[in-house]
């Protein structure tokens, strides 16, 4: 295990997510209160969305925050295209609970994200500030995609298909973390470094700390709902390990070839290697209300995320570093 490895492996961000695994595995009491994880979750958004647009201020907008804007949109679009056919095909699937699924698989994961820059910080490769941006441009698209793929399960269900158009949309591109982490971006761009000087005692003293509960709950949540399972196959676990790693390979070649820097790149990877399973859940929700939650929550949840958070990101930091010295 070479020395970057073993730092991931220590870090205080990564053993209290095992922590939380560890404990609902062993069936403790331990829980983090619902209030509580919520404000955690605000704070985290507000937090890497402001020192992103901060970040912005200072460097400005140049071509390469152009072409990362659009590699990652293009990538949110084409993603779900992949998962779909794995879904269909090997995962055996229908295809309303298939389109569903590979919408998770092309849209984003802010905590994965989060704690990717973390990591990537204490490697000493940290990512631009605008992946931030790039991060709430790639949660919607996906969900256009998945929707388009089960456009013919949509039209055989009358419920669906009587559904408000005007409450999908709105959830889609007003639901609480694009408007949170694009709003906290936009300040962070107007205030730049000066304004942020007055607010940064809170949003950097406590942001591992947060970090570090907010894991540890994650843990919590993805070990009991892995436990309780029922609709989750062999085939669909090992789809939910797949794609990450095929996606993430793709993102990750994807920032070299535009040219952006290692960490950048490599938060490219994570990006396109992470499942939604906030903002997509809640589309799904108003668009398809006959697909099954057991499946596609437990695939982004409780199998994609936690192998994101403990390999996958070390993976793709890795990739990123052979891309850029070879």
């Amino acid at each position: 295990m070479d020395a970057a490895t073993l730092q991931t492996f220590t870090s205080p961000v990564i053993l209290f997510f095992v922590l939380g695994m560890l404990a609902a595995f062993a069936r403790s009491e331990l829980a983090v209160p619902e209030a509580l994880a919520k404000g955690m979750s605000l704070y985290l958004m507000a937090a890497i969305g402001l020192k992103g647009g901060v970040a912005v201020s200072k460097s400005g907008v140049d071509t390469t925050v152009a072409l990362a804007l659009l590699a990652g949109i293009g990538a949110s679009f084409l993603m779900p295209l992949i998962a779909f056919a794995v879904l269909r095909g090997f995962g055996k699937l229908d295809q309303l609970n298939a389109g569903a699924v590979a919408a998770h698989y092309g849209s984003v994961s802010v905590v994965t994200f989060v704690t990717a820059v973390e990591i990537y910080e204490i490697r000493g490769t940290p990512p631009g500030g605008f992946m931030v941006a790039v991060m709430a441009a790639m949660e919607t698209p996906a969900i256009l995609t998945g929707l388009l793929l089960a456009r013919r399960a949509i039209a055989k269900d009358e419920g669906a298909a009587k559904r408000p158009a005007g409450e999908l949309l709105h959830e889609v591109f007003f639901n609480a973390s694009v408007v949170l982490l694009l709003g906290a971006f936009a300040i962070g761009v107007i205030g730049g470094a000066s304004g942020f000087a007055d607010v940064a005692p809170f949003f950097e003293a406590g942001f591992k700390g947060v970090l570090c509960l907010f894991l540890l709950d994650m843990g919590l949540i993805a070990a009991r709902r892995l436990m309780d399972a029922r609709a989750m196959t062999l085939r669909l676990a090992v789809i939910a390990i797949a794609l990450p790693l095929l996606n993430g390979a793709l993102g990750t070649l994807l920032g070299t070839g535009i040219g952006l820097d290692i960490g950048s790149t490599a938060a490219l990877g994570v990006l396109c290697a992470s499942a939604s399973y906030i903002a997509v859940p809640a589309a799904m929700r108003l668009a398809l209300p006959q697909a099954d939650p057991g499946i596609y929550l437990t695939m982004s949840l409780s199998v994609t995320f936690p192998f994101n958070i403990l390999i996958n990101i070390g993976l793709i930091g890795a990739l990123a570093n052979n891309l850029a010295s070879g």
